[in-house]
């Protein structure tokens, strides 16, 4: 899975779903949830756009050698704002409970940004 390309239309669903997503809970969820589960909701959306950010801008850049970093970011995404759109919603703590497993996974795919940075060469 290191095809640009496919990068590329990883980024475009992520970021699409983000949009989506968040536009649902400002207006589908507004009057449903509590002020304390819409700030959790809206801290998912953040999460998610940013990193889908963050995985187009390494397929735009076509160093596929920071695959490792989109990989995790991709995964960070599926724990992290879907455990807390759920959990907003459903008050499941269950959902909470899978939300740090995908903040480790953001973490990581930073980390090995920074790593494969600091081995690549100016010409790279």
């Amino acid at each position: 899975m290191k095809s640009t390309k496919v990068w590329i239309i990883i980024a475009g669903i992520a970021g699409f779903t983000g949009v989506a997503i968040g536009a649902f809970g400002a207006h589908g969820l507004r009057n449903i949830l509590s002020p304390e589960s819409a700030k959790i909701y809206e801290t998912g959306v953040i999460y998610h756009l940013i990193h889908a950010a963050a995985i187009l801008a390494i397929a735009l850049s076509g160093s596929m050698k920071f695959f490792k970093s989109a990989l995790f970011f991709l995964i960070g995404i599926i724990l992290f704002p879907f455990s807390l759109y759920f959990y907003a919603v459903t008050q499941i703590t269950g959902f909470a409970i899978i939300t740090p497993f995908g903040g480790l996974s953001f973490l990581a795919g930073w980390l090995f940004l920074i790593i494969d940075g600091l081995k690549s060469s100016e010409k790279d």
